[in-house]
């Protein structure tokens, strides 16, 4: 039977352009589509976006600010789904360079977010001629868009019929479009997960000429899936057939030759030695967070398990199919590991060999430990079914494991959750969960809001005490908490509760530099490096490249550096490869002035959206401190050390609840003091705006800018 033979395609719109060449790094022109009119436009890039905005991210947020206006909301057609690459996405020669940047308006936050994935539709989308794509409006169809870049033609199809799941369908579409070249397609697409929830996901594909099937990375944050399935957008597929050393035509490739040879003979050198990650992929996180404390298990309460072992890199190893898993040519890092013939017990595969691509850290920690489960089998599935009903994996564990907690403690009964029983470690009740969810049912569809939209339904209809909700439901800005304890680490809390989309690991991980080495004792160095580190971070999301090559694989003679964290060596090859492909000459801290116009756009841009306040920058206290007696007692020696020694109190006689209020107040306040530095050093006011000098200084004080400034009260 034909694999087309159940979907249909109705072509409803065509534009044949003329593709031009990539110059540097840029084609120099973005496409934008309104589903809601069904039209197609090219738009010419500027000489002012590549030098304010650079790509990728900053590209994104540029065509995202000029849809919207403050009230728009997530679901609005004027919400633009916006994809980018950046000037170096897509080489080949130089790991970690197949990157794509997903931004939107969030169904979880109200406000701007980002999410940076592989796969190959970035590169793809760039070299059939447009930097950016920008798809605005609503239809109650089924859309397909095809970007065909070897014929050069923009095509949108109405879709009826065939699979709902991502896998199905991006493995259909892929062998349609290909001509039978299926390494030449990339489909972008969620699953029904994404229609019934706040946080869907997107499924960026790649083909795995190998194991001859079409593989997957995830734009998981922040509900962008939510975001593509409200629109009426069943796929994005990109056509081009030929990735080859010079195809972003780079001003100097005798030096990107030289730079890529260099960073790859490195990779394959050390990561044998160092993590591994050829060969477990970022597995080797779990053993590493346990043995420091930092494992989140049972909604982030402990940081350790002696589980931990069993859902860890010596189990994964075995359980990894064998061979090369690099999601872009010429990465040398290869760390998309996948899990070969698995058979779900469960769900629509019930009994069927899958393939799985993962687990990485984060499902491990989120749909395992914190949720109580230390099967890896279980969390494979879970892995499989997050991917084909198209659903963010660490939403899905953390707002999994709220509800857990929830019910463990009384807050909430069996008869509010179906009569499922919702104790940590219960993995039929999670995997039911996910099917729930996926359609929309059961108290899945509950879960599935999120976890600030639970913590209101649980007060408001449940009548459950607020205060312990606001406590223990760890998201920040309406974004689920990433995997890792911050309770020890102050510079981290102000790495999740300052992020500028929520507490995603992406702008700064600090944890070890704070809590493990003390490399920043005071809140001016902390503040630095709240400064520096998501500068940095962002950067790779302007240029289109993935941040594993940077620091997880570091040169020998690194740790005898002046800051081992910033990988000095790396940051010299960045640069050298950025001036390589753009012919823009830069140095290590031109990377960071780059990044600050981007990094304080995007603030202004949450301003924008009714957020971006220092009120808007809080954490829950479970990401500060212990919150219960068993948590307390979980690290007693330490807190009271610190009670005694840092705080100079005498704790004789007090009980652990009367302790936990005396280090409530001394954590909580010690937060505050760390904003105060923060915004200092960014060049922010006291209430977390930045001021009129900082925009002149960094060339974004358009009108609306300021204008939107003084409306807040900012006038200096």
């Amino acid at each position: 039977m034909d694999a087309m033979e159940n979907l249909s395609l109705t072509e409803i719109a065509l534009l044949e352009y003329e593709r031009p060449a990539i110059e540097k790094g840029y084609a120099n022109q973005t496409l934008c589509i309104d589903i809601s009119r069904m039209t197609i436009q090219i738009k010419e890039v500027t000489e002012q976006m590549k030098h304010l905005f650079i790509g990728g991210k900053g590209f994104d947020l540029w065509l995202l600010w000029n849809a919207v206006k403050g009230k728009t909301r997530w679901n609005d057609p004027k919400n633009a789904l916006c994809i980018a690459s950046g000037p170096m996405g897509g080489t080949s020669i130089y790991p970690g360079s197949g990157k794509s940047i997903v931004t939107c308006i969030s169904p979880l936050t109200g406000s701007v977010m980002d999410s940076n994935v592989g796969g190959h539709f970035g590169p793809y989308l760039k070299f059939s001629g447009f930097d950016a794509l920008e798809v605005t409006g609503k239809t109650d169809k089924e859309i397909i868009v095809f970007i065909d870049g070897v014929d050069q033609k923009i095509r949108i199809f109405a879709s009826t019929g065939g699979p709902d799941n991502a896998y199905d369908l991006s493995g259909m579409l892929n062998r349609h479009f290909s001509l039978g070249n299926p390494r030449h397609i990339s489909v972008v697409s969620t699953g029904p997960g994404a229609r019934h929830t706040l946080f869907g996901c997107l499924n960026f594909s790649w083909y795995d000429a190998k194991r001859q099937i079409t593989r997957y990375k995830q734009a998981g944050r922040g509900g962008i899936g939510t975001v593509f399935a409200d629109k009426g957008l069943r796929a994005l597929v990109a056509r081009w057939d030929d990735v080859k050393a010079d195809a972003n035509r780079p001003a100097d490739l005798v030096s990107l030759k030289a730079l890529g040879r260099a960073y790859s003979r490195e990779i394959t050198e050390l990561d044998p030695k160092q993590n591994e990650m050829s060969r477990i992929g970022t597995t080797h996180l779990v053993s590493i967070m346990n043995d420091h404390d930092l494992l989140p298990v049972h909604n982030f309460q402990f940081g350790r398990h002696p589980g931990a072992e069993l859902i860890g890199k010596e189990v994964f190893r075995h359980l990894f199919d064998k061979g090369y898993d690099g999601c872009w040519p010429g990465c040398t890092v290869a760390c998309s590991h996948g899990v070969k013939d698995f058979v779900p017990i469960t769900g629509p595969y019930r009994g069927k060999k899958v393939f799985v691509d993962g687990p990485e850290y984060e499902t491990i920690a989120g749909c395992g430990s914190n949720i109580g489960i230390f099967d890896p089998y279980t969390i494979v599935e879970m892995n499989f079914y997050c991917d084909a009903y198209g659903l963010d994996t660490i939403s899905v564990g953390t707002a999994m494991a709220f509800a857990m907690e929830c019910f463990e403690k009384g807050l909430i009964t069996a008869g509010h959750t179906g009569g499922m029983d919702l104790s940590f470690g219960n993995r039929a009740a999670a995997l039911e969960l996910l099917h729930q969810m996926a359609c929309g049912e059961g108290f899945g569809r509950i879960i599935g809001q999120g976890v600030r939209k639970m913590k209101e339904l649980f007060s408001m209809q449940f009548g459950t005490d607020p205060a312990i909700l606001k406590d223990i439901g760890m998201e920040s800005k309406g974004l689920e908490f990433s995997e890792y304890i911050s309770k020890e680490s102050l510079a981290q809390q102000g790495g999740y509760g300052l992020a500028l989309k929520g507490p995603q690991h992406d702008e700064a991980w600090l944890i070890f530099l704070d809590m493990v080495h003390n490399f920043m004792p005071s809140f001016e160095q902390k503040a630095e490096a709240l400064h520096w580190f998501p500068m940095f971070r962002t950067w790779f999301s302007l240029c289109g490249l993935c941040k594993l090559p940077w620091n997880d694989i570091v040169p020998e003679d690194n740790k005898y550096t002046a800051e081992p964290a910033k990988v000095i060596q790396h940051v010299q090859w960045y640069a050298g490869y950025f001036s390589a492909v753009t012919g823009r000459k830069v140095g290590p801290e031109d990377l960071i002035a780059m990044s600050e116009p981007v990094y304080n756009f995007q603030r202004i841009f949450n301003l924008k959206m009714g957020f971006g306040k220092r009120e808007h920058d809080t954490i829950p206290y479970r990401a500060a401190g212990p919150v219960t007696a068993v948590e307390y007692e979980a690290r007693l020696q330490r807190y009271d050390s610190q009670l005694i020694e840092k705080h100079g109190l005498d704790i004789s006689g007090k009980t652990t609840e009367e302790k936990i209020v005396l280090l409530r107040r001394f954590r909580e306040e010690q937060y505050e003091m760390l904003k105060d530095a923060v915004y200092k050093r960014r060049g922010w006011t006291p209430n977390g705006i930045p001021t009129i000098e900082t925009v002149k200084r960094l060339g974004i004080d358009f009108p609306d800018v300021l204008a939107l400034l003084r409306e807040n009260g900012v006038d200096r």
